[in-house]
């Protein structure tokens, strides 16, 4: 599950990183708690050179309304799902995140909220899915973010990680089949994520300031304690 991310980049950096621009309506608004319903900057295969920003949860064309998206799909079943199945055969995109949170269980008291993050790169690209979904006199893209085991990093974290994209393998994403782009859906390979635990304020959607991601400075913090 991954149930909150930001992107909070330069808006330079993030057009100069995936080499695109960004068209979304509104501009670009550095973000530090984006959570599930809330527009999310995707790249689809459909336009490889522009950012727009997207519905997180994705809603199938035949759902009955916009309460009915979904945030999330596993990576190893999208396409046997009726909701996934469509957009799994051709509509891939890039989901771009300064960081993700995910929330460790405690052993019956609060999970404690981790940032993920790669620490050579200001912003990096999740693998996601879109669709385009109409009713109600109105036209909404969404997106769902994939997820799949976790890697060494993550696994004392939660059984669950989003489908971080190595940058050599953002255009295979955008651009391969379904049977190359599951090749892709794995733990992240590489050794350049790191993680730490920061405050409960993410819990608050509310709360959207560079407060959210500071890390909380307790003796207990680190990954190290495990």
């Amino acid at each position: 599950m991954c149930g909150r991310t930001s992107l909070f980049a330069a808006r330079e950096d993030v057009e100069e990183t995936f080499d695109a621009r960004i068209v979304a309506d509104g501009g670009y608004e550095p973000r530090y708690n984006i959570a599930p319903g809330e527009p999310l900057e995707v790249i689809t295969n459909h336009a490889r050179g522009e950012i727009d920003r997207f519905h997180w949860g994705l809603l199938p064309t035949w759902a009955d309304d916009t309460d009915e998206g979904l945030i999330n799909a596993r990576a190893q079943t999208a396409g046997e799902k009726r909701s996934f199945a469509d957009a799994w055969e051709s509509r891939p995109c890039l989901v771009l995140s300064s960081g993700f949170c995910e929330w460790r269980e405690t052993g019956g008291g609060p999970k404690r909220p981790y940032r993920v993050y790669r620490e050579d790169a200001p912003a990096f690209a999740i693998a996601g899915l879109w669709e385009v979904w109409e009713g109600e006199g109105q036209t909404i893209p969404s997106v769902t973010i994939l997820t799949t085991e976790p890697n060494e990093l993550m696994e004392p974290i939660h059984d669950r990680m989003p489908v971080v994209l190595p940058r050599n393998e953002e255009a295979a994403w955008l651009a391969g089949g379904p049977e190359e782009r599951a090749e892709l859906c794995r733990p992240y390979p590489d050794s350049d994520l790191d993680a730490y635990e920061i405050s409960t304020r993410v819990n608050d959607p509310g709360n959207d300031d560079p407060r959210v991601i500071e890390p909380l400075g307790h003796e207990q913090s680190g990954l190290d304690q495990f």
